[in-house]
């Protein structure tokens, strides 16, 4: 369950409801019982695992080869 925090008593208490939104899930900050924003934890980062899709995507062999004079120019 959201907990709900005041605009006014978040600005003296910020870094306990920062700690609250990590714990709980979310904080909904209201502006005299509106709701106007909500705190929301970061979700932890996932590790990627290399060479999960080999072979997915290829490169021509001339990837890195000079472009002709004709791209930069625009001539044909």
């Amino acid at each position: 369950m959201a907990t709900t925090i005041d605009i006014r008593e978040l600005a003296d208490r910020f870094a306990e409801f920062v700690a609250k939104a990590a714990e709980t899930g979310e904080v909904i900050v209201t502006d005299r019982g509106t709701p106007r924003a909500r705190l929301l934890p970061l979700s932890p980062r996932k590790s990627r695992l290399a060479g999960l899709h080999a072979g997915a995507i290829q490169a021509q062999t001339d990837f890195d080869a000079p472009l002709p004079d004709e791209f930069w120019t625009g001539q044909p």
